[in-house]
């Protein structure tokens, strides 16, 4: 990711942090939650902003990390502590993560859902990378 465009994205979760909401839940026309997890070695509190898209009350997002051939760290978080924390707007929620890959018979289906609210970007990182990328359903606890 360019340097340029990481600042941009640090900035765009620095004001939608500190407004509480008020400010950063679309960044381009696209929605974004914040994600909060617990660091799966340091057991710190970890936040990031990301794009999503909702299915059926569960909110979805991409594990594409710009089409990294790595994925992003907040995944393994999840993974070893799927229960988490969304933030959209100023409205927080409890939810359990899941990630699932191609093999998941929604997949398919899931995957034109986010990519058609990220703007068709999931299919540009797809293509960067040989690694399936996963779609994290995050399903509300309450």
């Amino acid at each position: 990711m360019t340097t340029v465009l990481h600042r941009v994205l640090q900035a765009h979760q620095w004001v939608y942090e500190k407004s509480g909401g008020l400010v950063g839940h679309k960044l381009l026309g696209v929605p974004c939650l914040l994600l909060r997890t617990t660091g799966r070695k340091s057991g710190l509190s970890r936040t990031n902003a990301l794009t999503y898209a909702e299915d059926a009350g569960v909110y979805l997002v991409v594990a594409s990390n710009g089409g990294a051939d790595r994925p992003p760290g907040w995944l393994a978080n999840l993974r070893a502590k799927p229960d988490c924390e969304i933030q959209i707007g100023r409205r927080t929620r409890a939810v359990t993560a899941k990630a699932t890959l191609p093999d998941d018979p929604d997949y398919a289906r899931r995957w034109r859902i986010v990519n058609a609210a990220n703007k068709n970007r999931y299919t540009e990182y797809q293509k960067k990378t040989s690694r399936p990328i996963p779609i994290v359903e995050l399903r509300p606890t309450s």
